[in-house]
């Protein structure tokens, strides 16, 4: 079936990069672009016009969250509690999974419907273990991509794994380490890549997202990055994001995090790393960590130049780096020396559009510059530049011979106000709840604002009743055995 959708704005693309055209329309089939322009000369099989509104090549989020969100309950603790979410030494040995399998591939069916809503038309899940008797599995992929196929969403799907557990002892962060059930693990990642790859006519792929850096051994680093050539996918491994992570890879390996990654091979094209902020001369970086004698090649080689050499891409997450304090700095400063930077949502709810506003404003507020982190570039991060990074030159544009993936935003809305450029109104005055219309390869499964594909009608209920097991089960994983009123006490006392 042939659709035309008209709009006040069209994001198309020609010369190699997102062009605009006012009262334009777009032409697809049941999954590919065939026209984007203005007075497309065929007939369609159904006509639509979506008005004053924008119509954007669908967002592309390689750091999404699939999961119910905890940084309502962790991003604000005082010393006292910062160790409230970390497994105890007990618990680490002598507990189960913390939910049902049906509660799991729940949480992860509102999570991506939540990712639907906001404009996100591709996606790569990142979720926490802390609920997990180890990691992700087999069988646990195997139901997100159940979801992912049911709600229409395209995907690159993998099991996590890892070879180190944190807990605490109560005054500190430990590793517990378990090789082989790291490299079990990565068996069912390769496993289900090999089951799963091109499944949902092709909106499911492949890749391998192993947990955080320190969680891992050189050996599974070395096996992800050769299985990961051999099977032709990318790789996310979330790396440089804190001090003590630093501090514990220097203590294995005597680099920071990126330069033993570098030394390993491990760096390169299709390669993500989430975060990245802990940058020798970074304002909160310690001077012990960011010595010369912790990079690779001394002072002529810096973490920066590692990743613009290797072609290793950054996923720069605004909203949980804002909410932990942790900005990168910056997104200008990266791209200037050649790093290409994508943004990712890593939060709930999902909300692209707002990441794209804070990922500006943050950037101005570091730098001090105005021009800093300009609306367009910062589009791009989220649509062109991640499918160059993975490869993808049929996703992120919206270009004859592209895939049909796309939105629409509404501009009608009072809180928007008057439009100027709808690239910078989408990203300044925008919000993702602004969306009415999602399309993945051709299907609409998002149409005023209501997702077609599935019955939603009691995910928020049921989201709330696992968020408020999630919170409870706290108490039986907490090294002190402590209470919700001094895990999580409320935001003013209750009467």
């Amino acid at each position: 079936m042939i659709t035309r959708i008209r709009a006040r704005f069209v994001i198309g693309y020609a010369d190699g990069d997102h062009c605009l055209i006012p009262d334009g329309e777009l032409v697809h089939d049941d999954a590919e672009i065939l026209f984007v322009g203005r007075d497309w000369p065929g007939t369609p099989d159904r006509e639509i016009d979506a008005g004053h509104a924008v119509i954007s090549p669908g967002f592309i989020d390689l750091n999404a969250l699939a999961d119910i969100d905890h940084a309502l309950f962790d991003c604000w603790p005082d010393a006292s509690r910062l160790l409230g979410l970390a497994w105890s030494e007990e618990y680490l040995h002598d507990h189960g999974p913390r939910f049902t399998r049906s509660q799991e591939k729940f949480r992860r069916e509102f999570a991506i419907s939540q990712l639907i809503r906001n404009g996100i038309t591709t996606m790569m899940p990142i979720a926490a273990e802390t609920y997990k008797e180890w990691c992700e599995d087999y069988q646990d992929m195997a139901d997100t991509a159940e979801a992912v196929e049911a709600l229409g969403i395209r995907a690159y799907l993998g099991p996590s794994y890892r070879t180190h557990v944190p807990y605490t002892d109560g005054t500190q962060m430990l590793l517990h380490r378990d090789e082989r059930k790291g490299l079990e693990g990565l068996d069912d990642a390769v496993r289900f890549i090999q089951d799963y790859d091109g499944a949902a006519g092709g909106l499911i792929r492949g890749a391998l997202l192993p947990a955080r850096i320190e969680t891992q051994t050189e050996q599974t680093l070395r096996l992800t990055r050769q299985a990961a050539d051999d099977l032709d996918v990318p790789i996310r491994l979330h790396a440089a994001q804190g001090i003590q992570e630093n501090r514990e890879m220097i203590a294995r390996t005597a680099r920071r995090s990126l330069p033993h990654l570098a030394e390993i091979g491990f760096l390169g094209e299709r390669t993500f790393i989430p975060h990245a902020w802990t940058m020798p001369g970074h304002r909160h970086m310690p001077a012990e960590i960011s010595g010369p004698e912790h990079g690779a090649g001394g002072d002529s080689i810096d973490d920066l130049a590692l990743l613009a050499e290797s072609g290793t891409s950054v996923i720069f997450c605004p909203i949980p780096s804002g909410h932990y304090g942790s900005a990168m700095d910056t997104y200008e400063s990266y791209r200037e020396r050649g790093v290409r930077v994508v943004i990712g949502t890593d939060s709930a709810p999902p909300n692209m559009v707002r990441a794209l506003d804070l990922a500006m404003a943050m950037t101005k507020t570091l730098t001090g510059r105005g021009p800093a982190a300009q609306p367009h570039d910062l589009f791009r991060s989220a649509t062109l530049d991640p499918a160059r990074a993975l490869g993808r030159e049929d996703l992120g544009r919206l270009a004859p011979g592209a895939q049909a993936d796309y939105f629409v935003m509404d501009l009608t809305g009072t809180h928007v106000g008057p439009h100027a450029d709808p690239v910078r109104t989408l990203v300044m005055n925008g919000d993702g709840r602004d969306i009415t219309r999602v399309v993945v390869a051709g299907r609409t499964i998002v149409e005023d604002g209501a997702i077609l594909t599935v019955d939603d009608g009691d995910y928020l209920p049921r989201a709330q009743e696992l968020l408020d097991e999630y919170i409870a089960s706290h108490t039986v994983s907490d090294h002190a055995g402590r209470s919700l009123e001094e895990l999580q006490p409320p935001s003013f006392p209750i009467r």
